[in-house]
């Protein structure tokens, strides 16, 4: 009777699980299902969304009750936010963004700095914190210095720069990745777990500018290129469902390498 009893609970717990294990099947087609929704491909004209609940963002316009795409691209819906990110394109500043620069040339009162847009930047010394010998500028920021930065003001003539928040610094060491900006988003990830991803797995203190430039700053160079190799991967396969964690996968893969090499060598001598 004992036997038959436990072998009764044994089915009913079996049964249990597997009903478990069909719902949760079920939650995870639903999600895939749901980003399909979010990531379509979509062309100027299209529309994207209806009812006055959604908020037209970058590459939509609002017609009424609709929400109309102004560009090809991949359709993305966060909450009420509806916006199309672009296949390619050159990186448009715009107030507010953080950027990456390179220091070109030195005047007298500032700085001109690249920051990969169609017109070039200044950095005047106002808008810098703390003390600056205005007698030699170069002390401060030398050329080809790399910097974050952020976007203060655009101007017809160009655009005006500032240092004056927190974050905002002269980068020392590490590599410069560069990247079209239109591939940012997808670098970032849904707040931030992209590039926390590469992060905690290479142990690399990683700035992403809105201009497409990215620093990355590891214990040794060999994390660096490690993190290198992820955003690359990211770049090129930007629109693949599951990215986050297939760039998670190829990290732990990259990093057992090495080990398997050490282990080779031991069984050789």
């Amino acid at each position: 009777m004992e036997k038959e009893e436990k072998k009764t609970k044994t089915k009913k717990i079996e049964k249990k699980e597997i009903k478990e294990e069909k719902e949760v099947e079920k939650k995870e087609v639903k999600k895939v299902e749901i980003e399909r929704k979010k990531r379509e491909m979509v062309v100027p004209g299209e529309v994207v969304a209806k009812g006055a609940e959604f908020l037209p963002s970058d590459g939509t316009r609002r017609e009424g009750e609709e929400v109309i795409a102004t560009r090809f691209g991949l359709l993305e819906k966060t909450d009420r936010l509806v916006k199309i990110i672009p296949l390619s394109g050159v990186y448009i500043p715009r107030v507010g963004n953080t950027v990456i620069g390179q220091v070109i040339d030195i005047t007298f009162n500032g700085w001109i700095i690249d920051v990969v847009a169609p017109n070039i930047a200044f950095l005047s010394v106002a808008e810098c914190a703390g003390y600056i010998n205005k007698k030699d500028l170069a002390e401060h920021f030398g050329f080809r210095d790399n910097i974050v930065t952020k976007i203060k003001s655009i101007k017809l003539k160009g655009i005006d720069l500032t240092m004056k928040e927190r974050g905002l610094r002269k980068l020392e060491g590490g590599i410069i990745v560069r990247i079209n900006p239109t591939r940012v988003p997808r670098v970032i990830g849904r707040a931030g777990s992209m590039v926390n991803t590469i992060k905690s797995e290479t142990g690399c203190s990683i700035t992403v500018g809105q201009n497409g430039v990215i620093w990355v700053k590891g214990k040794n160079p060999e994390d660096e290129l490690l993190a290198k190799k992820a955003i690359d991967l990211i770049v090129q396969k930007p629109f693949i469902e599951g990215l986050t964690e297939k760039v998670k996968e190829f990290l732990i893969e990259q990093k057992k390498k090495p080990k398997i090499k050490e282990k080779e060598k031991e069984k050789e001598k």
